[in-house]
């Protein structure tokens, strides 16, 4: 699909940048074009990306997406005429190169665009497997349009999924294959899934839940080399221990990488992302950036770190077009992420940078909040099919409503009932 490009902007107001250029047409990247227009920005505001595909949602790639319940046209976060409507030019192409001094991004056509403002939106790439045989034919990860399409229409004729790694894509790939009747089996070399993003208790959650619905879970295990049959596509996939199983499809769902190649070469600073400060700011104060690439200091503890969600792109985005069009101030959000496996939907408020004490909300098995607290303090809370006490614990994470640990275990104890005494009234609903 072709770009189309909106027609001319007019003048920009007084103390806004005569033209923005975005790099990176995701959720972070179209919500900065987004959030300037609805913020009244008039100059020049230019989307450059490397997909040719309007700019979609990616969520819906490991669910909704595969699961067939959902064609490219509902993935597109806006239709063609909206970009038009609005003055923002979609331009189809890779960057290969940011001139901070000229202040200009050139192109491989060879096209050169200058701005006055860059917003470095450029994501992440997934990582691939380092063994033999990563090549051949049927080996899969998942990130773009592209990979969702290609594995949709791989789920029709496999029988045999492997899937390297049991984080969220990884997971929910396998939810996925599972509907589709794949008989799945999870390679993940740590002991538990979500290792890195859940506490033990969700995670055995997890665990059960998958394997009630008949997906194999091999933890502590690695993955040595892939074979193929003698048309080049993937028959065996070999583990470190000497164990084989049989695979027609494998996923690799071992994380990504950050994009930050144009960043680190323009001499910006690059340390686990693009370097940022509370204002999204890089140290050139004429770039930002924002979302998966972008390292930058946590709200609680100051540590930098990056996120991947899309309500951190969101946020980013929605920050970055204020501070552009006149508004002070840094980003400052709460973060939270979800995720849909099966039945069961888990949702996490807050951010844990290490606990030392949980609190269990709850005695379905199938549906409670973990709290996580460190040094009395919450830090995040996990709630699995709990949707109301992910919301109360939203509001009390972002309000820095106290909640002592011991208080969370007496009897009768709820995130809503502590919300509303803290708003000195009795009980209310939140969801």
């Amino acid at each position: 699909m072709a770009y189309a490009t909106g027609p001319a902007s007019e003048r920009p107001g007084p103390g806004h940048p005569a033209s923005v250029v975005v790099v990176g047409a995701g959720q972070g990247g179209y919500q900065t074009a987004a959030s300037l227009r609805e913020r009244g920005y008039r100059g020049r505001l230019v989307l450059i990306d490397d997909e040719d595909e309007l700019p979609y949602e990616r969520p819906p790639l490991s669910k909704a997406y595969l699961h067939g319940e959902a064609d490219e046209t509902q993935l597109w976060l806006r239709p063609v005429s909206y970009y038009a409507r609005r003055s923002i030019e979609l331009v189809a192409g890779s960057v290969t190169a940011l001139d901070p001094d000229a202040r200009t991004v050139r192109l491989a056509d060879g096209s050169v665009y200058g701005y006055d403002h860059l917003v470095l939106a450029t994501g992440a790439t997934p990582r691939t497997l380092a063994v033999p045989g990563a090549g051949l034919d049927g080996v899969h990860t998942l990130r773009t349009a592209r990979d969702a399409a290609a594995l949709r229409s791989s789920l029709g004729a496999a029988r045999h999924a492997v899937v390297v790694g049991a984080g969220f894509i990884g997971l929910e790939f396998a939810a996925a294959a599972r509907r589709a009747g794949c008989e799945v089996t999870v390679v993940e070399a740590l002991d538990r899934p979500l290792a890195r993003a859940v506490s033990a208790r969700t995670a055995e959650h997890f665990t059960r839940l998958h394997r009630r619905e008949g997906t194999r879970l091999l933890f502590g295990r690695r993955v040595a080399a892939l074979h193929g049959d003698e048309y080049g596509r993937v028959a065996v996939v070999e583990l470190a221990d000497g164990d084989s199983l049989e695979a027609d499809l494998v996923l690799a769902g071992i994380g990504v990488v950050p994009r930050t190649g144009l960043a680190a070469e323009a001499g910006l600073r690059v340390s686990g992302g693009i370097v940022v400060d509370s204002r999204l700011l890089t140290g050139d104060p004429h770039i930002s950036a924002i979302g998966d690439c972008a390292a930058f200091p946590q709200v609680r503890s100051g540590n930098l770190l990056r996120l991947e969600s899309v309500q951190n792109a969101v946020g980013h985005a929605e920050a970055v077009a204020a501070r552009l069009t006149g508004t002070a101030g840094g980003y400052r959000e709460l973060p939270w992420f979800w995720s849909d496996q099966f039945a069961t939907t888990v949702q996490i408020a807050g951010l844990n940078e290490g606990h030392d004490t949980e609190v269990v909300l709850g005695d379905d098995p199938d549906a409670f909040s973990v709290l996580l607290f460190r040094a009395g303090e919450l830090q995040a809370v996990e709630s699995v099919n709990r949707p109301a006490d992910h919301l109360a614990a939203r509001r009390l994470l972002d309000r820095g409503v106290v909640l002592d640990p011991v208080d969370a275990t007496a009897p009768g104890f709820t995130l809503r009932g502590h919300l509303a005494s803290h708003r000195g009234g009795t009980e209310v609903p939140v969801g």
